[in-house]
């Protein structure tokens, strides 16, 4: 097996000297940045900000849009299904809000986690372009920018209610928490589960200044699931992370990767059904939950161990299932008597 992990014997990103230019960026020269392994080419925002910006892009992971759709999913569903028990409309201000809000502190998150593992990061194959790693953007340039997207979250966050206020602040503590995890834990997915979940929590708050058993059980399955397609996602590190002496699930799991990941989301499903009977869900609800569990079923049967490419489709695929769930949720709305 090819070894990837960086060291003496290979020049790193750091030995690299990047163009003139902030951040490393140069007009002049379409080779540099190199684009990360698990970006997506031709985003908008890419095609219309000046290439300056483009490290600092990369740092919030707008290049890679599915970090802020996990996160806001559990928000939708949570949301959704605060308007099934109250037999109400969807909350289509509250779905803006937490849709701007996902995008603004997921890049806040991947910003704070990649000053914390910069040094990591560069050992390893994946991540080792990512702008702090390579030194294309300093730490105290990072800072300053995770201080702004701060802000721009807590504008957010203060227009909802206080109780929602409150939940908001408590989860900085977990999300303070995850980067230091992978360097003692083999479930370091655990603690990304807990914060990447948190929106099932704040979706319901919202709308009802208060929590209950319905968001409290979708909040767990949300958590299980969050663990399962992490696992799947860490698939691509696992011979990096085991030179590194990085700790994830997907090694903890080794040749019972798939009943890791299939036990998982087996929980997942079966919180996140005990939630739509707390609340009252109907067929539709169910019907949603039908489509997500066969996704996360076939996700497992098809993840392999030595395929990193695949691990990163079936990863992202995650955004369909959860979107599924919400449709459910939705039509359940929609269509019910008024």
């Amino acid at each position: 097996m090819t070894q990837r992990l960086t060291g003496p014997e290979a020049p790193g990103p750091r030995d690299q000297s990047p163009p003139a230019g902030f951040g490393g960026s140069s007009a002049k020269d379409p080779r540099w940045p190199p684009a990360l392994p698990d970006s997506i080419a031709g985003q908008l925002v890419f095609r219309l900000a000046p290439r300056s910006w483009h490290p600092l892009l990369q740092l919030a992971r707008l290049d890679r849009p599915i970090g802020w759709w996990l996160l806001l999913l559990p928000c939708w569903w949570s949301s959704a299904l605060a308007s099934i028990y109250q037999g109400g409309p969807l909350r289509v201000r509250d779905l803006l809000l937490f849709f701007i809000g996902a995008i603004v502190m997921r890049g806040a998150g991947a910003t704070y986690n990649d000053i914390i593992d910069r040094d990591i990061d560069a050992k390893v194959e994946r991540t080792k372009w990512r702008p702090l790693a390579s030194g294309r953007i300093g730490a105290t340039t990072a800072v300053l920018f995770l201080a702004t997207q701060c802000l721009a979250g807590l504008g957010v966050l203060l227009m909802f209610n206080g109780f929602t206020i409150l939940l908001g602040f408590a989860s900085l503590g977990v999300v303070g928490l995850y980067p230091f995890m992978k360097r003692i834990s083999s479930w370091p997915q655990a603690v990304l589960g807990a914060a990447f979940a948190w929106g099932a929590l704040v979706g319901w708050a919202a709308a009802l200044g208060s929590l209950a058993l319905a968001p409290l059980l979708l909040y767990l399955g949300a958590v299980f699931w969050t663990i399962g397609y992490d696992t799947i996602y860490a698939v691509q590190d696992i011979e990096d992370d085991a030179l590194a002496g990085i700790g994830s699930t997907a090694r903890a799991f080794g040749e019972r990767l798939r009943l890791g990941i299939g036990s998982l989301y087996a929980l997942a499903v079966i919180c996140i059904e005990a939630a739509l009977l707390a609340a009252g869900a109907g067929a539709p609800a169910q019907g949603g939950l039908v489509l997500f569990a066969l996704h996360l079923a076939w996700q497992a049967m098809r993840v392999d161990p030595s395929d990193g490419t695949l691990a990163l489709r079936l990863f992202r695929s995650n955004r369909d299932a959860g979107l599924m769930l919400f449709a459910g949720l939705a039509a359940e709305i929609f269509l019910a008597p008024k």
